[in-house]
Formats: structure tokens, C-alpha cells, sequence
């Protein structure tokens, strides 16, 4: 293993932060007992040149600055501590995971039996823990610059009354449009190439809603039958646009590519309204993979079952709920949220299955924290936003 310098870091803000100086990271783990930065040198690499302690701990924040690392740096977290799913643990340090705070998430899963935490075909299921190395089978998350030149972009800000929605999908929009040069096709820049944009202008749209982007994975039961997830309603990174939407497949581009596409979207005036999928995750029920949330700290991101923790509370029909109603889960989704406005200069959101996002233990609650959170929040109350 390669020696690395580090210095202790801060716990804020949470993810991989480029200062100029050096990468500051943070993740959040209540109940872990020790967590491990893990450090690669490709995409396809098989294992860490690198793993880092992280000795310090902040608020249940554990963080490490490396002053020698640089935008691009390839990275995953082990995170140790009780694989106990009866009492709703499943740390697993045999597992790679992403970053909950990624911006950008390189490679696909090479979907096999050890992007599980249990053993798959053992009569326990779930509660034999698997102690096979997954990092060769995982995706990585990647550190980015957030520098961009947005010129003079300025927002539309188009009254709600006058707002006039076009939903797309970024890829089928323009997959099959022989205006648009193929190599852009199916892609962020084709949304905003001139053809695009003014197809959109004349059927009158002021916005376009684009249906999920935010990163997210194929499950294993339509990889095997040859499918994928064409929708995108599996999130697996909040903050990371879906790499495989960008025209230029070098790992991070999506994120300058998709900066560009709002950019040129608001110089023809139209806003741009992300339909954002916070209410659960693509690790499903307890037979799911364990690719992020679930191994930094289950307990704290899902809502479980109260007399029988080792299952999920599933309102969402996909196998899992996040838990809104813990403070830091809470701080996932704000936080995200104004990564896409403040950062990615997004305009509005449409949130898929708002309900789930609501709820506390009497059901929906239309005074959630999750509501007052967004409507006294100086940044997000000013952005569009609707609920399904």
C-alpha cells in the first residue's frame, strides 16, 4: 500500500472538497466503529493502492485532508462495524462503497454475488455475512473541480403562472434525431444544441422538466434479462449527474457537460426542472446490494421496521424508504438540493413520490420537517418546486 500524507481535515463540508490546497473529506457514520478511505488509480482497478484511517472524528462526521491529492482522484470508503441485521446493522468492510456526497461516480457495477453483504443461496439469506472483496465489481467515486465558466448565465425566472413544462428524457429526446450530430446524440449537450433549443422554443415550452439524472444503476434482475434501467428511478448518488448521459465518456466530464447544458438552455430563456428521486434508494429490500447507504450507516438512512429492524419500512414499492426524519438524512437531501441550484444552476424540482418523503409515524404529515426544511430555506424556498 502507498503511504499517503494527511492531515486531520474538518468535518464540513461533507464529501470530497478540492480547496486548491489539497481534498478535504467527510462522510457521516453514526454507528460505524471505524471508517477507511480507500484510493484507486483507475477506473477497472481491482484494489486500493491506498487505504487511509480516518482518525478523526467530528459529530459522528469522520474526515481527513490529503494535501497531495487533485480533482480527478478516484476514491471508495470500507466502513467497519457490526454486521447484525437483526438489530438493522449491515456494516460490511469487505465492501466497497460510494460516497453518499459524490459529485461525480465513474464506471458501472459488474453486477456478481459480491456486490452483496450476505451470502447469496445460504438458508440464513441476509444474516450470513459475505467476506469477499467487491472493490474490482464497484464503480468509484470521483473528486471534482467545481470551477466552471458560466459567463454571464442569469436565470429566466419565469413566472409560475406564465411557466409553460416540457418533460424529456435526456436520452430518448434526441437518440434517434438525425438533426443532431450522432456523436451527440442521447446526450446533456445535444439537449442544448441549437436544433434542440429551438424545437423547444417553438412549441411555446419556457422549461424543460428532465426525467431523473441524478446518477443511478441497473438492477441485477434486468442486467440479466439484457435490460437496463432506462427511466433512472434506481438513485444511487445524489449529486452525481448519470454519467452515461454525457457525449464525452472520460470520467467527470458529465458534470462540465451538463453545466453547459443549463448554461445554454437559460441563454435561450428556457428554466431547467430536475425530477429528483429522494424518496428511496436502487439498494432495495434486505436481499439488496450493498453499493452505498446501506454500508455507511443503514440505521441512520433507511426507515426500519421497529420490531423487526432487520426489514424496511417500504412505502415506495421499490423495497426501502429514506429516513427523512433523522436529522442527517435530512442534511443529505438539503444539502443536495442546493448543490443543484447553487452549483449546477438548476431552477426547479419535481419530487417523485413527495408522500414517502413525508411521513412520520402516523403516516403523511403535510407539517414534515421535510416541508419546513425546503419552505424556510433562503435558497431552495426560491426555485419552482412541485410533488407528485
Amino acid at each position: 500500500m502507498t503511504t499517503v500524507k494527511t492531515w486531520p481535515g474538518k468535518p464540513y463540508p461533507l464529501g470530497a472538497t478540492w480547496t486548491g490546497e489539497g481534498v478535504n473529506f467527510a462522510i457521516f457514520s453514526e454507528h460505524a466503529t471505524g471508517v477507511e478511505l480507500c484510493l484507486f488509480d483507475g477506473v477497472d482497478a481491482p484494489k486500493e493502492f491506498s487505504r487511509i484511517p480516518l482518525r478523526e472524528q467530528t459529530e459522528q462526521v469522520w474526515h481527513v485532508f490529503l494535501p497531495e491529492m487533485r480533482p480527478g482522484q478516484l476514491y471508495g470508503y470500507r466502513v467497519y462495524g457490526p454486521y447484525d441485521p437483526n438489530h438493522g446493522m449491515r456494516f460490511n468492510d469487505s465492501k466497497l462503497l460510494l460516497d453518499p456526497y459524490a459529485k461525480a461516480i465513474a464506471g458501472q457495477i459488474k453486477w456478481s454475488d459480491e456486490m452483496f453483504g450476505y451470502i447469496v443461496g445460504d438458508a440464513a439469506e441476509d444474516l450470513a455475512r459475505d467476506t469477499r472483496d467487491n472493490a474490482w465489481a464497484m464503480p468509484k467515486s470521483m473528486v471534482i473541480d467545481d470551477d466552471f465558466n458560466w459567463g454571464r448565465d442569469k436565470r429566466p425566472n419565469i413566472p409560475l403562472s406564465e411557466t409553460v413544462i416540457y418533460e424529456v428524457h435526456v436520452k430518448g429526446f434526441t437518440k434517434l434525431w438525425r438533426d443532431v450530430p450522432d456523436k451527440l446524440r442521447g446526450t446533456y449537450a445535444a439537449l442544448a444544441n441549437e436544433k434542440a433549443i429551438e424545437y423547444l422554443k417553438n412549441l411555446g415550452a419556457t422549461a424543460i422538466e428532465l426525467l431523473p439524472i441524478h446518477a443511478h444503476l441497473d438492477d441485477k434482475a434486468l442486467v440479466d434479462r439484457g435490460l437496463t434501467n432506462y427511466w433512472g428511478y434506481q438513485t444511487i448518488g445524489f449529486f452525481a449527474p448519470h454519467a452515461e448521459y454525457s457525449s464525452n465518456r472520460e470520467p467527470g466530464a458529465e458534470v462540465v457537460e451538463f453545466k453547459g447544458m443549463v448554461r445554454n438552455l437559460h441563454a435561450a430563456g428556457l428554466e431547467v426542472i430536475l425530477d429528483v428521486v429522494y424518496n428511496h434508494t436502487g439498494e432495495g429490500n434486505h436481499l439488496g446490494p450493498t453499493v452505498c447507504f446501506r454500508g455507511v450507516d443503514n440505521a441512520a438512512f433507511y426507515r426500519l421496521m421497529a420490531d423487526k429492524p432487520r426489514f424496511y419500512l417500504d412505502y415506495t414499492g421499490t423495497g426501502n424508504t429514506i429516513d427523512t426524519l433523522h436529522p442527517r438524512t435530512l442534511q443529505l437531501v438539503m444539502d443536495s438540493l442546493r448543490y443543484w441550484v447553487n452549483e449546477m444552476h438548476v431552477d426547479g424540482f419535481r419530487f417523485d413520490l413527495a408522500s414517502a418523503l413525508a411521513r412520520d409515524g402516523s403516516g403523511f404529515n403535510k407539517f414534515h420537517a421535510f416541508f419546513k426544511a425546503i419552505q424556510q430555506d433562503p435558497i431552495l424556498s426560491q426555485v419552482k418546486c412541485a410533488c407528485d
